[in-house]
């Protein structure tokens, strides 16, 4: 059986981008985590032990954020590749990285990557 866990709306201020004012000054970023696992025994069970710990997914995007990149799509990568590999029972997952008011020449929300394993 599989079943999915969300972590959404993951609030970061960190310092990624092209430009070296980005690296100075930094800017807000939203992260979302999906991931697709089998938590039935959670079902039963009712302990933390049998499911993923969402303490466990907001460190791993806390601590990838905290590195500076050029490029949201190689922190998504970094952040994709360690809930692959520190969580158990992960079938499929899915990480979104957004970039509030992008310095990009125009009246802009955000810029956003999805990956997907």
């Amino acid at each position: 059986m599989q079943h999915t866990i969300e972590v959404n709306g993951i609030k970061r201020y960190a310092y990624h981008g092209c430009l070296e004012e980005e690296g100075k000054i930094g800017g807000h970023y939203t992260v979302d985590v999906s991931i697709v696992t089998d938590f039935t025994a959670s079902f039963a069970s009712d302990e933390l032990s049998d499911t993923v710990d969402y303490v466990k997914i907001n460190q791993i995007v806390a601590e990838e954020m905290d590195i500076r990149s050029k490029l949201i799509e190689h922190v998504g990568y970094r952040i994709l590749q360690r809930l692959q590999k520190e969580i158990d029972g992960v079938i499929h997952s899915r990480v979104k990285v957004i970039k509030h008011c992008p310095p990009i020449g125009g009246d802009v929300n955000d810029v956003a990557i999805i990956i997907e394993q």
